[in-house]
């Protein structure tokens, strides 16, 4: 083989190297992207379809209820509301009232089915992307913000 092609070969081969490895680390970022819907975003069928996804918006008072390690509660953007099952230890910091994010996907039910439960750190704080949706929701039912 003459050095001319044997430079071809290695360059050649490093370029296959390398694009397998840029789909690799692509593939790998593409299954842990999660996006942001809100609840009326789900209600208008804007929610992905049979993959993980977070859900944000308040958690309604009065609708936690528990069954074991299995908890019930319906998370809101004050214009749409949706059921969320989730079978853990709640975080402490998890309250009816308070902001929340929850990351898993749709049931067969069309309730949410979720594999983690973020709450808020403090009694301030809410994730930028749920107060836009709550905003936005009090804007299209016409009510004044305090």
């Amino acid at each position: 083989m003459k050095p001319r092609h044997r430079r071809l070969a290695l360059i050649l081969g490093g370029l296959c190297v390398l694009g397998i490895g840029a789909a690799l680390v692509l593939q790998a970022l593409n299954s842990s992207i999660a996006f942001f819907v809100t609840p009326t975003e789900i209600a208008s069928g804007k929610a992905p379809k049979d993959t993980n996804f977070r859900l944000g918006g308040l958690v309604k008072t009065g609708s936690l209820h528990r069954e074991g390690l299995t908890a019930h509660f319906v998370v809101t953007d004050t214009a749409r509301e949706i059921t969320v099952r989730y079978t853990g230890i709640l975080p402490d910091l998890f309250k009816e009232g308070r902001g929340v994010v929850a990351q898993g996907r749709i049931g067969a039910d069309g309730g949410f089915e979720a594999a983690e439960v973020l709450a808020k750190h403090d009694e301030n704080y809410m994730p930028p992307e749920a107060k836009h949706a709550v905003d936005q929701a009090h804007k299209e039912l016409g009510m004044v913000q305090k």
